[in-house]
């Protein structure tokens, strides 16, 4: 028997250059031990069978174990055959466990066909629970791209890739000890799901940089996979993306050092792309401008920055109407158009730029620090003066990492990404994430065209589609029912997802909305509910890696204030009033927390309900009030309509709310009217309306509060003269 396995393992080694890392944490693991691994493809139980150490019992669906495929394997090592239509199988299972038999169980009963984790079942999380084992968690990588997958079709298979098993530390799965029945299952098989998503992500490399995992991207996916198009409908694949990083980054980042910042004024394009990854391919920095924040926005940004040079377009210029701001900038910076660029590049040039790009692969991976700043953003501004916010190359792919260590995202999906990439969710949820997983992104230059994106989403066949609540209640107001007939994933975030908006989706198009959350200074997602973890106004649980500590805040009875700790977490803030300095995160937990600001509290199951900003609680006769709570209440009343929710100086009280709405004829009866039915004392309703045509929003979707705040304050300026 030993001997064979040595042969299978030199063998397996020698094909598909097997790497073991961590193995002496299976031989820390003491006791009952229940090993538990991802189900990639059919090579897994050898693998797991040669390269761990002792005899291994596989747990196996008896249906399976009788097929004549699986005969040779029975000569190999132990099998427990488990009936999944017996009520006893797992009570045989956890004597066996109790035994002391160490024991293989493939936690989702199949092998995947997303290259995701799929569902994991409760009977593991209950087996380890009541027979008190040890867990190793074990990661297997690559033989998802072999033909013994299920993934054919749906990514590039290779005959022998490299394959890695990775041993993690052993775990033990712990439910509450008060907790009985079904519950305790239900638990149980909670804790295992999350032992399994935190795997993925501990397990996987985002330790590089940008531009490393690109060509890391190409090297699974292959040069000829078409990742990028917009409206120009020029599909742009990995070998040619790379190629134009390569021949456009050069002229850009020649007359600066390695590490500056370079800002970029650019709408949603392939060009856009091209020019981002063409910077990070000459370690320049790039600085995303918020083109529709107005010329002292705008040079406020690039001061904040400490920018010596804006990159654009002589036809974006145009058509957005920025002359004057781009002849503004001119005035004491330099301003480089992409189209002047392209006629200054020569044959020789693009062909040194194409051999560059092929000859990448044979450079060492990735030279650059994970840890180096990859890109400045700016926040919205929503509540005040905007800050830059400098995200790493490790930041922005441990966010990556950790959404699709929980949502099952393939290479097959097609991405509408109409969020401007000045924006952390359109940059990392709708660029970053598809390119580096093999999906096609379709870049479209304005969410904002209500009546165009449906159309789009319908004709590059998109499934899935990231939005704000502004934004997606937009959409649905114009588009045919079928417009998005091939979507299967719409996440909101960046704002709260209305009860309308969620009904409106689900009634009209057939689609669930994903709700998540998260800031720019977390690059940016914290949470999201998906198909498997799913709480309808919740945003979700948090992702894995993600540390969290509730503050308690005076006036709020459940919750607290939110601080966040993690691989995501920004490199720190750029201030308008401390220009090119980097103030890293610190909150009163202590360097490297990071205050999210928001009043939040977690269920039972660990899913994230939003209560509000802190700055969005008004004082009012001594009770803390939520602003976002009363904006529920308007929604609930007009939903059809969009409100703000301000706060203003009162002298009796010290706080007073003004509804800041466009619904015609909105009046505080119906408010109260609501109120009443809810249960929800007087306090919380706006003691003000102000109807005015159109509510302030950012070019991001969110609400302008300032803006609105402004409209209030001259409304009661006006009543009072």
């Amino acid at each position: 028997m030993n001997l064979i396995k040595q042969l299978l393992r030199w063998l397996l080694t020698r094909l598909y250059r097997v790497d073991v890392k961590g193995l002496e944490h299976f031989s820390a693991a003491k006791g009952r031990v229940l090993v538990v691994a991802n189900h990639t493809s059919f090579l897994d139980a050898l693998l797991l069978a040669v390269f761990l150490p002792g005899p291994l019992t596989f747990a196996v669906n008896t249906h399976v174990a009788q097929r004549r495929l699986f005969q040779p394997f029975l000569a190999l090592t132990r099998v427990f055959p488990m009936d999944p239509t017996n009520p006893l199988a797992i009570k045989s299972l956890i004597r066996y466990l109790r035994e002391g038999h160490p024991t293989v169980i493939f936690p989702e009963g199949r092998i995947t066909v997303t290259g995701t984790l799929m569902k994991i079942y409760d009977g593991t999380g209950l087996v380890a629970d009541k027979a008190e084992a040890t867990v190793v968690p074990v990661r297997i990588e690559g033989a998802q791209y072999t033909p013994f997958s299920r993934l054919r079709g749906r990514v590039r298979l290779q005959w022998f890739p490299k394959i890695t098993l990775t041993v993690l530390p052993p775990r033990t799965i712990n439910p509450s000890p008060e907790v009985r029945g079904r519950a305790r299952r239900r638990e149980a098989g909670q804790l295992l799901s999350n032992l399994m998503t935190s795997m993925m992500f501990e397990t996987t490399d985002f330790r590089q940089t940008l531009f490393g995992a690109l060509l890391d991207a190409r090297r699974v996916h292959g040069g000829r996979k078409i990742v990028a198009e917009d409206i120009q409908r020029r599909p742009l694949t990995y070998d040619r993306l790379i190629t134009g990083a390569m021949v456009l980054g050069k002229p850009l980042a020649k007359g600066s050092g390695p590490g500056e910042r370079i800002g970029l004024l650019l709408p949603n394009s392939v060009a856009t792309l091209t020019t981002f990854l063409g910077l990070h391919a000459f370690g320049r920095v790039p600085a995303m401008l918020n083109y529709t924040a107005g010329l002292a926005g705008i040079d406020s940004a690039c001061r904040t920055a400490g920018l010596r040079r804006v990159v654009t377009s002589r036809k974006f210029v145009a058509a957005a109407r920025l002359d004057a701001l781009v002849a503004a900038l001119e005035g004491h910076m330099e301003v480089l158009y992409l189209e002047d660029v392209a006629r200054g590049l020569s044959v020789v040039d693009k062909l040194l730029g194409w051999l560059e790009s092929h000859l990448t692969a044979l450079r060492r991976r990735d030279p650059g620090n994970p840890d180096d700043p990859a890109v400045v953003l700016f926040t919205s501004g929503s509540e005040g003066t905007p800050k830059g916010v400098v995200l790493s190359h490790a930041n922005l792919l441990a966010n990556r990492t950790q959404i699709v260590a929980k949502v099952d995202f393939n290479a097959q999906d097609v991405i509408l990404n109409a969020l401007p990439l000045f924006h952390s969710f359109g940059l990392t949820a709708g660029t970053l994430l598809p390119l580096f997983s093999g999906m096609k992104i379709f870049f479209y230059p304005s969410p904002l065209h209500y009546r165009i994106v449906p159309e789009m989403a319908y004709d590059v066949n998109a499934t899935v589609l990231f939005g704000t609540n502004t934004f997606l209640a937009g959409y649905a107001r114009f588009a045919h029912p079928y417009d998005f007939y091939s979507v299967r994933y719409v996440i909101a975030g960046a704002e709260k997802l209305q009860e309308e908006t969620r009904r409106v989706w689900a009634e009209k198009f057939g689609v669930r909305i994903f709700e998540g959350y998260g800031a720019t200074e977390t690059s940016p997602v914290l949470a999201v509910n998906t198909p498997m973890e799913h709480s309808p106004g919740s945003v979700g649980r948090l992702l894995p890696g993600i540390e969290a500590h509730l503050e308690p805040v005076a006036g709020v009875e459940t919750g607290g204030r939110l601080h966040v700790r993690g691989p995501n977490i920004m490199l720190g803030y750029l201030l308008a009033g401390r220009p090119g300095e980097l103030l890293p995160p610190a909150s009163t937990r202590g360097p490297g927390w990071y205050d999210t600001g928001d009043i939040v509290d977690f269920d039972e199951y660990g899913f994230l309900s939003i209560k509000g900003r802190a700055k969005r609680f008004a004082k009012i006769g001594g009770e803390m009030v939520s602003l976002a709570a009363a904006e529920e209440l308007a929604a609930a009343a007009w939903p059809e309509a969009t409100h703000a929710v301000v706060s203003l100086p009162d002298v009796q009280k010290g706080e007073q709310l003004v509804l800041v709405t466009d619904r015609v004829g909105a009046d505080r009866a119906g408010l109260l009217a609501i109120a009443k039915a809810r249960g929800i004392a007087e306090i919380n309703v706006p003691r003000g309306i102000l109807v005015t045509r159109q509510v302030p929003v950012l070019g991001t979707g969110k609400i302008d509060y300032g803006a609105a705040r402004q409209l209030a304050e001259k409304h009661a300026e006006g009543e009072a003269a």
